[in-house]
């Protein structure tokens, strides 16, 4: 399907017509000017004109109009295809009064949690709120809900019945059949049947959100775009399931049963390529949730055009300047790709972006940074090139009628597939036209690079090693021990030390011989257990490694390593996975991968003594901790101890006389007839 573009009409008040002729947009290089951000208020609303919305569309976080924020493209889209559109940041989802402020919208609601899933926004691995919302004004946390796709969508139901609610994003995407959800820890239903929305559409969100559009602006009713790609819907409980969809366990069944949560998971997954993915559904009590077949991926053309679109790249004016987190980090980024084929079990970018890669044109690509480099306020250094990867660009399989057909999950796991074209020479043109733009200083490459892929173009680590690097270069190993790499399907552990020996030399070659990598690692993922941590802390001590960030593993739903936590099964191979599921457990594994900070020390110990390793503590070469606490560690576990203390979270801690509260009998301890996890005891 081709994007339906036409020139916007920033001040009719004629409701926008679908059936008008679409038209192309302009050259993207001759697309330089900024139209005004949507509204987010009635005034705004009002000033352009307007006396009626075709769609509102809610989101949880800051509005910022730039590329890198999904309301910000899809707003755009929408206008660009004719349509008028509000955004609806960040509402107060505790009365539907937000969602009345633009009056009754003509065509639907929009509705996403955000560029994040909330949970995990609002969350850490080890379930504690995190300090900071890197998506909200200054980084204040609280401005969004927990599970925000829920409320928001509820809100809508309340404030305009009858008018379709479309739910989105990577949240609802995620969500869209039966899953696990990590911090209830409990299987949970569709996000369709609890968000009672009427759509979700899931993966990247152009194409089925102007193709909604265009239909209810014809007269079609919503149930009527239960035939498009890449979304999903609940049927009635006297409606039949289509006779041509996979039947998935029921939610009863893999609720239940983890070899049937194992089995849906598998075949889930096996159901992702568009070029050949069934119809899916999945029994709930009485309803069922149907799942379509995903979007096929955009083609360039469309690429160029959503790119091109006249975005302001800056937060709305009514932050007045106060900082967003996410922005400030990818504000003088530039996007040149979507999709993954790497398949990594714990990543959800494949799952959400396709695993097809869909790049831009060069043209549209130099565009957009030549237009950065004639902001007065650009720094002159473009922070990122890059997408979900840094060299994926333009590559995918070199024998369509293969690809049709297949249905592997990774193109380079367990080895690079022959038939995936892997030339980085299209990417090292970009890269050196990128730099010689006017008003750029620097281009960096930012995005992860997979080192599988660089190690077969030498021509492309020299021009990423001498042009591309301020220093050093992250890239993510994540694991050494080959069973662990095997289930987060990663390449060997001698991957990466070939591709360290080639940046080595690379860099050399380009005198810059100091250069150096930062590894990522991934702490508590299934598979994982403390020798396998063990053995990656003596990896990083023999190799002069201090991270000073960790990754712990968060089960997000949806993902194959999520369905390996939650059963302790492999999904495609059935066999038993060991996974840490006790918080105790996690800390451990995570202090092992900062073993060198004292803070550290005690569960470093611990994790050292529990494995039988005490060969590890003392003064040896490869002793990780030495044999009596340093000075440091003392003091950090008495800060903590402290803490707690205050916090009132310390065990021993008991209220003086003055501090009780008169008030009635406290219950007894033991069995109360409200608890169903508790039992009577036997007398």
């Amino acid at each position: 399907m081709t994007l339906e573009i036409i020139a916007p009409p920033p001040c009719s008040t004629r409701p926008a017509q679908a059936n008008v002729a679409p038209t192309q947009l302009p050259e993207p290089a001759l697309v330089s000017l900024a139209l005004p951000p949507l509204p987010t208020s009635r005034a705004e609303m009002e000033r352009r004109g307007w006396d009626v919305v075709d769609v509102v569309f809610v989101t949880g976080d800051a509005y910022v109009d730039h590329p890198a924020f999904a309301m910000a493209i899809l707003g755009r889209v929408l206008e660009a295809a004719g349509y008028r559109v509000a955004i609806l940041s960040q509402p107060d989802w505790r009365g539907a009064e937000p969602w009345r402020q633009f009056g009754r919208p003509r065509l639907f609601f929009g509705v996403s949690a955000g560029n994040m899933d909330s949970m995990i926004n609002h969350y850490t691995a080890n379930k504690k709120v995190r300090n900071d919302d890197a998506y909200s004004p200054g980084g204040r946390i609280g401005l969004r809900p927990d599970r925000a796709t829920l409320p928001y969508c509820q809100r809508a139901r309340e404030a305009f019945p009858g008018v379709p609610v479309i739910a989105g994003g990577v949240e609802a995407s995620l969500r869209r059949l039966a899953h696990y959800d990590y911090w209830s820890d409990t299987v949970k239903r569709s996000i369709l049947l609890d968000a009672k929305a009427d759509l979700v559409v899931f993966g990247m969100g152009e194409q089925p959100i102007v193709e909604i559009a265009r239909r209810l602006a014809a007269g079609q009713s919503v149930r009527d775009l239960r035939d498009m790609r890449g979304v999903a819907y609940a049927l009635g409980a006297k409606e039949e399931p289509p006779a041509d969809a996979i039947v998935l366990p029921s939610y009863e069944e893999v609720k239940s049963d983890r070899h049937k949560f194992a089995l849906a998971t598998r075949i889930i997954h096996q159901e992702t390529n568009p070029l050949n993915a069934k119809r899916l559904v999945q029994d709930h009590d009485r309803q069922a949730v149907v799942c379509n077949p995903p979007s096929l991926p955009v083609s360039q053309e469309d690429m160029d055009r959503i790119y091109g679109l006249p975005y302001t790249r800056r937060p709305h004016p009514m932050y007045r300047g106060e900082t967003i987190p996410a922005f400030e980090a990818v504000k003088d980024s530039v996007t040149i790709m979507r999709g993954c084929f790497g398949g990594c079990t714990f990543c959800s970018i494949t799952a959400h972006q396709g695993r097809i890669i869909q790049s831009r044109s060069h043209e549209s690509v130099l565009d957009e940074i030549r237009r950065m480099g004639q902001d007065p306020s650009f720094s002159g250094v473009v922070s990122d090139i890059g997408g979900p990867t840094a060299n994926m660009y333009q590559m995918r399989c070199t024998r369509p009628e293969v690809e049709a057909r297949c249905k592997r999950l990774s193109c380079v796991h367990p080895k690079v597939c022959k038939l995936l074209g892997t030339d980085h020479g299209p990417l090292v043109q970009l890269m050196r036209e990128s730099r010689a733009v006017p008003g750029v200083d620097k281009v960096l490459v930012a995005s992860g690079v997979r080192m599988d892929l660089a190690q077969r173009s030498p021509e492309y680590m020299e021009e990423l090693a001498a042009h591309h690097i301020g220093g050093h270069l992250k890239v993510a190993p994540e694991h050494t021990d080959p069973e662990v790499l095997r289930l987060m399907k990663k390449p060997e552990q001698s991957d990466y030390e070939g591709f360290a020996a080639s940046f080595r030399e690379a860099s050399a070659k380009a005198g810059k011989p100091k250069q150096y990598l930062v590894p990522y690692f991934i702490a508590s993922h299934p598979g994982s257990d403390l020798n396998a941590m063990i053995d990656l802390a003596l990896f990083l001590k023999r190799n002069g490694y201090r991270p000073d960030q960790v990754q712990d593993f968060i089960p997000a739903p949806f993902d194959i390593a999520t369905c390996m936590y939650h059963t302790g099964l492999d999904p495609f191979t059935g066999r038993e996975v060991s996974t840490a599921k006790h918080l105790r457990d996690r800390k451990l594994q995570r202090a092992l991968l900062q073993f060198f900070k004292p803070e550290n020390y005690f569960e470093v110990r611990a994790a050292v003594i529990k494995a039988g390793r005490q060969d590890l503590i003392g003064s040896g070469c490869d002793a990780l901790i030495p044999a009596n606490p340093p000075k440091a560690a003392l003091r950090a576990r008495m800060l903590k101890a402290n803490k707690e203390l205050a916090e009132g979270r310390y065990v021993h801690t008991v209220k003086g006389p003055a501090q009780e509260q008169p008030g009635p009998t406290p219950t007894p301890a033991g069995y109360r007839p409200h608890r169903k996890s508790v039992k009577r005891r036997s007398r």
